[in-house]
């Protein structure tokens, strides 16, 4: 999408619009074979009730979120974490005020990493090198950082209508990786909490879209 204000244009991980045209592209549902997300049947029941909802250019922008993750090497991470999450939702509000910015990160809480961009050989021939993290202070200081993110109450305002912040273990060694649920991860009741990310962003829609 483009920012009619300045016309920079940005990439953002879900546009919800008025398309250009009618659109031809994949639909929601493709994508779980695409990415191969693995559904159960009441997932899948639920997803089959929803309209087709196609890919199509953006026309008029009504709600766009930008997703971003920080897995590794997370204090050098955060200078580029936190410009290219400002600048999703400049980008939002400058291509339509009205339209609805969300903005979800996901921070990696393990104790150790495997990188893939250091790691470039066949790890079954040589033994991979392990990134050390030393928690929870640089989560931590992820989290602080990300607080500094502007959010917006008025139209006039610039920040984020909604922000979510998802903490995890994943090593990414093969063994499972699970949600954090405790400090510091948000609670419920915070305003960085998931599910509290998904009522804002559907409350700010309903009122700026019925």
């Amino acid at each position: 999408m483009r920012d009619f204000r300045v016309n920079r244009r940005k990439s953002l991980d879900l546009v919800v619009c008025t398309p250009r045209d009618e659109g031809t592209g994949r639909t929601l549902a493709d994508l779980t074979t695409k990415y191969g997300i693995v559904l159960t049947p009441s997932e899948q029941a639920l997803l089959r009730k929803l309209p087709p909802v196609r890919e199509a250019p953006v026309g008029t922008v009504r709600m766009a979120l930008e997703a971003k993750a920080c897995m590794t090497e997370h204090v050098k991470a955060l200078p580029r974490l936190y410009d290219e999450l400002n600048s999703s939702h400049l980008t939002v509000h400058g291509a339509a005020n009205h339209a609805v910015a969300v903005g979800v990160t996901m921070i990696n809480f393990a104790e150790s990493f495997i990188s893939t961009d250091i790691n470039k050989l066949d790890p079954g021939v040589t033994s991979p090198k392990v990134t050390a993290h030393r928690q929870p202070q640089v989560t931590e200081r992820v989290l602080d950082k990300l607080h500094e993110l502007p959010r917006r109450t008025r139209p006039t305002e610039e920040g984020f209508d909604a922000f979510g912040i998802v903490v995890v273990e994943c090593g990414n060694d093969g063994s499972p990786v699970a949600l954090v649920d405790e400090p510091p991860a948000p609670q419920p009741g915070e305003i960085y909490e998931y599910s509290a990310m998904i009522r804002k962003a559907i409350g700010e829609y309903e009122s700026k879209h019925r």
